[in-house]
C-alpha cells in the first residue's frame, strides 16, 4: 500500500461539523419525488437539480450549472487551482429516483423521510442521493477547512440514471473541453458489507426488444374459431422457448459470438468474494438456483450475458374464465451484456431470430427499445483502483474485494469513449439497503464514513499515478 492519506486538522474538523448537519439536509433533498420514469415529475426533477446546484456552491464549488437536455437537466460545476501537474478527476452522480411502486408497501410515504436509528428511510436515499451528496460534503470539507482541494476537480450529475441516460452520450460528447479529466469516480454503488470494502471492475450492458404478435382482427370465441387459427400467446411462448434452452444457454444465433471465456485471474478474484448459494437462495425465496451449467453463481452474476422475459401479457387475465382467443399478444425482453458485446449488434441478432422462428398464422414485429447501454470493465491494476484500494483499505482495516457488477450504468462506457477516462466506483450503499424497492434507506455511519473516504480520497488521488 502506497502511504496513507493524510488529512489537515481543518479538514478533520470540518468533516465532523458537516456530519452534524449532512442528516438534515439529506432529508430536505430526500423530499423532492424526482422520479425521472414519469411526467408528471418533471418539475420536480428540475427541483431536485437546482438543490443540488445551490448546494455545491454552498461548498465552495465554482461555475456551476443547470444545463438543460432534452428529458432532464445535468448539474455541472468545478474547482481547478490546485497545485501544477496534479490531476483532475471528474466526480459523478445522479439524482433522479425510481417510481415508489408499490407505494402501500412502504412503512411511511416514500418521500416523506423518516430517521429510525442510524437509518434514513425515502425512496432514493441510497440510490443516489445520500451517495452523491458524500463528495460535495468532503469537498467543502477541503475547500473551507483546508487550503483548497489537492487535486483538481470537476462534477457532472445527471437527472436521467434511472431511464438510462438516454442523452448523456451526447452531453457528454459535446463538453469535452468542459468534462475533461484524468480520472472518473462514481459515487453510484456501494460497497460488499459494513466490515468489508470493495471495488468494482465491471458492468453488464443492456439492450431491450419488445415482441408484438398479431393473429386475428379481432379477439374471436374460441369454441367457434378454436383449432382453425393460430393463437397470438401460443405463438408468442412457442417464439420464446426458442431463445433459451432449459439449461439457461442463449440459443439466438451469434448471441455469444463476441463474448471471450472468463480468465483464470477474473475467476480467481470471483472466488475470493465470499458467498454462500443456501443463503442466496433463501433471501431470495426460491427452492434452487438456475443459469448456464460450469459457472459459479457469482459468475453467472456478474460476467456472463443473459436474455431475460420481462413481461408476458395478451388475452384475458381478469378473474373467472373468457373463452376468448386473443387478437393479440405481446413480451417485454431485456439482455444484460458483457464485455465487447455491442446491444445494438444484439437487437438485431434478435430481430433474425425472430424472422426465422416465427409461428406460421400470425404476424411477429420486433420493436427495439430505447436504454441501449455497453458493457464496461477496467483494468485491475489501473492506478484510479490503486488509489481507492489504498483509501478503502485504510478506512475498513481490510482489503477490498474485487467485484463485477450485474447491473449496468450507461454513463462509464459513455465516458471511456467520449472522454477516454476509466470510472472508479466509490460509493457506500450497503446490500440490504432495498434500493429499487420499498422502505429503501441509507445509513448515517455510511454517509459519515464516505465524508471521510472521499476527503482521504482526493488527498491520494494529488500522488496518483
Amino acid at each position: 500500500m502506497e502511504r496513507p492519506a493524510r488529512i489537515p486538522d481543518g479538514v478533520r474538523a470540518h468533516l465532523e461539523r458537516l456530519g452534524e448537519q449532512a442528516v438534515h439536509e439529506l432529508i430536505d433533498f430526500l423530499r423532492i419525488p424526482s422520479v425521472s420514469a414519469l411526467s408528471e415529475h418533471r418539475d420536480d426533477v428540475r427541483r431536485a437539480a437546482e438543490w443540488v446546484a445551490r448546494r455545491m456552491q454552498r461548498a465552495g464549488i465554482e461555475h456551476v450549472e443547470v444545463l438543460p437536455t432534452p428529458l432532464h437537466p445535468v448539474v455541472v460545476g468545478d474547482w481547478l487551482h490546485a497545485p501544477a501537474g496534479r490531476p483532475t478527476v471528474l466526480v459523478y452522480g445522479h439524482f433522479d429516483t425510481q417510481p415508489a411502486d408499490p407505494v402501500e408497501l412502504w412503512t411511511r410515504p416514500p418521500f416523506e423521510p423518516w430517521v429510525e436509528g442510524d437509518r434514513i428511510y425515502a425512496r432514493g436515499a441510497s440510490d443516489d442521493k445520500g451517495n452523491m451528496m458524500v463528495p460535495i460534503l468532503a469537498a467543502q470539507a477541503w475547500l473551507q477547512g483546508g487550503q483548497g482541494l489537492p487535486v483538481n476537480v470537476r462534477f457532472i450529475f445527471e437527472g436521467q440514471e434511472e431511464v438510462g441516460s438516454p442523452h448523456l452520450a451526447e452531453f457528454v460528447a459535446g463538453r469535452r473541453d468542459r468534462l475533461a479529466c484524468d480520472l472518473v469516480v462514481s459515487a453510484d454503488g456501494g460497497q460488499f458489507s459494513e466490515e468489508r470494502p470493495s471495488l468494482t471492475l465491471g458492468t453488464r450492458g443492456l439492450c431491450a426488444v419488445q415482441i408484438d404478435v398479431k393473429g386475428p382482427a379481432r379477439d374471436l370465441h374460441s369454441g367457434t374459431y378454436g383449432g382453425t387459427v393460430q393463437n397470438p400467446i401460443h405463438a408468442l411462448v412457442e417464439l420464446l422457448a426458442s431463445m433459451r434452452a432449459p439449461d439457461g444457454h442463449v440459443l439466438v444465433e451469434g448471441f455469444y459470438d463476441r463474448v471471450e471465456p472468463l480468465s483464470a485471474e477474473q475467476r480467481r478474484y470471483m472466488a475470493m468474494v465470499p458467498h454462500d448459494d443456501g443463503a442466496y437462495r433463501q433471501a431470495i425465496g426460491v427452492r434452487e438456483l438456475f443459469g448456464e451449467p460450469g459457472y459459479s453463481t457469482l459468475e453467472r452474476q456478474g460476467a456472463r450475458p443473459t436474455l431475460e422475459i420481462n413481461g408476458i401479457w395478451g388475452g384475458f387475465t381478469g378473474e373467472g374464465v373468457k373463452t376468448v382467443l386473443p387478437s393479440e399478444a405481446h413480451a417485454k425482453l431485456t439482455c444484460r451484456l458483457v464485455k465487447d458485446q455491442d446491444p445494438v449488434e444484439i437487437q438485431r441478432r434478435i430481430e433474425a431470430h425472430v424472422e426465422r422462428h416465427a409461428p406460421r398464422g400470425v404476424e411477429v414485429r420486433v420493436r427495439r427499445m430505447e436504454g441501449l447501454a455497453r458493457p464496461y470493465a477496467m483494468p485491475v491494476d489501473h492506478w484510479g483502483n490503486r488509489a481507492a484500494s489504498d483509501v478503502l483499505q485504510e478506512v475498513y482495516g481490510r482489503e477490498p474485494l474485487l467485484l463485477w457488477s450485474g447491473g449496468t450504468v450507461p454513463l462509464y462506457d459513455i465516458f471511456l469513449r467520449e472522454l477516454g477516462t476509466y470510472t472508479v466506483t466509490f460509493a457506500f450503499g450497503l446490500p440490504d439497503e432495498p434500493v429499487h424497492a420499498p422502505d429503501e434507506f441509507f445509513r448515517i455511519s455510511s454517509l459519515r464514513r464516505g465524508m471521510v473516504a472521499w476527503a482521504r480520497l482526493f488527498e491520494r488521488l494529488a500522488h496518483a499515478p
